[in-house]
């Protein structure tokens, strides 16, 4: 059984509870890509009217970033970019870039993070919304990359006959990416409870 902390509130605790709580976050936080690969397994079968799955599409996502040279956190970006389909469904982006945040560069953070908009571009304009909605974010240092991500690895990915490499063949880059924090307030405190 675990240990665990004693205080009610954290006006109350001691250096011995957040040694027991670092403990098990240590624990924890190393499960972190199972869990992230069994949410994306959660996008499997669900076409939403789109032509594949969102896991295939997902995916062949990755597949043409990986066999076009991309290094291995922007595949991994490309893999995950809709794993908020299922519980960000007006903002899918948000839930993948909150997961990738603390484990990716910011131009690639910001890639995942408005993708979104970036992919209207192809279709917005047939539900009657502004095609052209990411112009607001002309002269982004960031526009191009994503742009350039949309047009080449999302927006062409729901084709039946191209190539989709299974998920096993992206699982070792998602564990070495998420195995791996740059960004976050609670680095240095992970490295401690290691």
């Amino acid at each position: 059984m675990n240990d665990r902390a004693t205080f009610r509130s954290f006006q109350e605790s001691t250096p011995q509870d957040w040694q027991i709580i670092a403990g098990e976050f240590r624990t924890f936080s190393s499960g972190l890509a199972d869990r992230v690969l069994a949410h994306l397994n959660l996008l499997r079968g669900d076409c939403g009217g789109f032509p594949i799955d969102r896991l295939d599409h997902s995916l062949q996502t990755a597949t043409r970033a990986w066999r076009d040279g991309r290094d291995e956190a922007y595949v991994c970006c490309a893999l995950l970019h809709d794993i908020g389909d299922t519980l960000g469904s007006f903002n899918h982006p948000d839930i993948a870039a909150a997961i990738l945040k603390p484990f990716v560069s910011d131009a690639d953070l910001w890639m995942v993070q408005n993708h979104g908009i970036f992919q209207g571009y192809y279709f917005f304009h047939h539900l009657g919304m502004d095609r052209d909605m990411r112009e607001q974010f002309a002269g982004h240092p960031h526009y191009e990359r994503t742009a350039e991500f949309c047009e080449l690895y999302d927006s062409p990915a729901f084709d039946s006959k191209a190539e989709t490499l299974p998920l096993s063949e992206f699982e070792p880059m998602v564990r070495r990416l998420l195995s791996n924090p740059v960004n976050s307030i609670y680095r240095s405190a992970a490295s401690v409870a290691q």
